[in-house]
């Protein structure tokens, strides 16, 4: 059986008459990485702070290497916390923030320095301890706030969006630093945030959060891949997007046409939709192919003629929108090379997609709230 470092049971949290966390139940296997993505306000953040013991539950369990911790203050809890502002103290240098932990818990000096050196040598910063925190870069400044933390050998670490004060290009690098350092220190890290490439990037396993509950929980590759919910479908990773209904329903396959006349092929994955059922449609950009006739495309149960109507640039992930016939827009992957570097706007093209990577669910108030 494998050991799970955080399990929660329940767990509800209700504010007046608004429910923040609705009976949620999940665990976190020891040493593992495991995100919840979710948009903001969703009540991903209220976990958060239920796990580290800042707020209360209304109900349920928190339990931490098997033993709830329900009665534990949150200055006796196994686990420690990194903010997005990272808190850290600017009046102390280097050493002195890592081991302000250390001192509180009454540790001797001579130990809190052999600690600090260690900690800065994991982390890749080995001879900073007398710098100031204002001496620092960005990513520096965070590997610090998790080397204060991994200090005190907690069971779990906290991390509330840590990266979001960070630019684009340091945010980038330090996902891979994050994995790195938690992979390092063999600790099990539990992530909050609100951007799925950072989700993705850094999980074993990723929770997808909306209105207090969990969508689904599993790998990137399920969420992306085989999302369950209408939700994680528009929520994770780019998608087009229709609103339906089913028209024919055979072995497994549907004919769906939607609002604006498209008629297509699509799955809905054994979920039972019927004909005459109202239906939301997704598929990723990357499943559509391009051809410069039909011939190319005949492999394809859906097929369109458009016009190139903008390409977005974006190195190797541009996009074509492509307005068909009847004035539906559709979003395809750029090709990079051969006959397609050179395309233009105005340039007529086709496009295909198998029906099993049209993936249908009943229609859903989700599946406006998703693209507000």
């Amino acid at each position: 059986m494998t050991l799970q470092d955080l399990e929660i049971q329940n767990l509800t949290k209700t504010f007046d008459a608004f429910t923040a966390v609705d009976n949620v139940s999940f665990s976190v296997p020891a040493g593992s990485f495991f995100s919840i993505l979710g948009p903001s306000g969703c009540g991903k953040t209220t976990i958060m702070r239920m796990v580290a013991g800042f707020i209360d539950p209304t109900s349920g369990d928190i339990r931490i290497k098997g033993r709830s911790v329900l009665d534990v203050p949150p200055n006796k809890r196994p686990v420690n916390m990194v903010f997005q502002h990272l808190a850290l103290f600017p009046m102390m240098n280097i050493a002195d923030n890592i081991g302000y932990g250390l001192r509180r818990k009454g540790i001797a000096q001579d130990e809190i320095t052999r600690k600090v050196g260690e900690v800065l040598e994991r982390i890749g910063l080995p001879g900073i301890g007398q710098r100031k925190v204002n001496e620092l870069s960005g990513g520096q400044k965070q590997r610090v706030a998790i080397a204060r933390c991994m200090v005190l050998e907690p069971d779990v670490l906290l991390l509330d969006e840590p990266l979001g004060a960070l630019d684009l290009k340091l945010r980038e690098h330090m996902k891979i630093e994050l994995k790195s350092l938690q992979a390092e220190f063999d600790t099990t890290f539990v992530y909050i945030t609100h951007d799925q490439s950072e989700a993705l990037v850094m999980s074993d396993q990723i929770a997808v959060m909306n209105n207090g509950r969990f969508e689904q929980v599993g790998t990137g590759q399920d969420l992306y891949y085989r999302p369950e919910t209408a939700f994680v479908a528009g929520f994770v990773g780019d998608s087009n997007r229709w609103r339906g209904k089913v028209t024919r329903a055979e072995g497994g396959q549907l004919q769906i046409t939607t609002e604006a006349g498209l008629t297509m092929t699509g799955s809905d994955q054994g979920r039972g939709l019927s004909v005459g059922a109202a239906a939301d449609i997704y598929v990723r950009p990357e499943a559509i192919r391009v051809g410069r006739s039909a011939d190319e495309l005949s492999q394809f149960e859906n097929t369109m003629r458009g016009t190139v109507s903008s390409i977005l640039f974006n190195g190797a992930a541009s996009r074509l929108i492509v307005r068909a016939e009847n004035g539906q827009e559709i979003e395809a992957t750029l090709p990079q090379s051969g006959e397609f570097s050179g395309i233009s706007r105005g340039d007529a093209l086709h496009l295909g997609w198998s029906g099993e990577q049209a993936n249908a669910f009943a229609a859903s108030d989700d599946f406006t709230k998703v693209f507000e």
